[in-house]
């Protein structure tokens, strides 16, 4: 298994190593982890949204977020304000102290990714990135059908166009090798 080669290792662990220089360099130079700046990232997108709302774009359990925005309000950073027309619910949002950080939170990513892209020339570096939308979009767009779907296609279709396509016939699943 030559896993240099596998895209789901190497997305993953570029991904895994981007993270962690981000989150040395944040606590160095914000005082923020990188689980702090994605919270404020992704409140001033949807400032105003609830925990629950917040959690689901985090992709985390809204009790781990419960905490680190008690720990993130206690700081200064974020507040939590009554949802006009329903006193149980709190929207959230950024408070002053918040806003100057986040062009400080996108200037640390972008010397990352400088970094990351060292030895790229600027096209290379452009056409990595467009490559990885296209990628995204195809995994984001489409639900992958169950097996019992596929089953019912393969009646209707030649399994070989099907399945595989001449692009696809290079590809593996894990490693280079079929």
């Amino acid at each position: 298994m030559d896993l240099d080669r596998s895209f789901g290792f190497l997305v993953h662990d570029v991904a895994r190593l981007f993270g962690r220089r981000f989150n040395q360099r944040a606590l160095l130079f914000l005082g923020l982890t990188r689980a702090q700046c994605k919270v404020l990232g992704y409140l001033a997108r949807n400032e105003g949204i609830n925990q629950a709302g917040l959690a689901d774009l985090l992709e985390i359990k809204p009790m781990t977020l419960v905490r680190q925005i008690d720990r993130m309000e206690e700081d200064g950073w974020i507040e939590r304000q009554p949802q006009p027309g329903d006193r149980r619910a709190r929207r959230l949002v950024l408070t002053d102290k918040a806003r100057p950080i986040l062009t400080r939170i996108l200037e640390l990513s972008n010397e990352i990714r400088a970094e990351s892209f060292a030895g790229l020339s600027r096209e290379e570096g452009r056409r990595l990135i467009e490559l990885l939308r296209r990628v995204h979009g195809n995994l984001s767009e489409r639900v992958p059908p169950l097996a019992t779907e596929l089953a019912d296609l393969d009646e209707l279709n030649e399994p070989s166009t099907m399945l595989e396509s001449s692009a696809d016939a290079d590809l593996s699943p894990v490693g280079g090798q079929r």
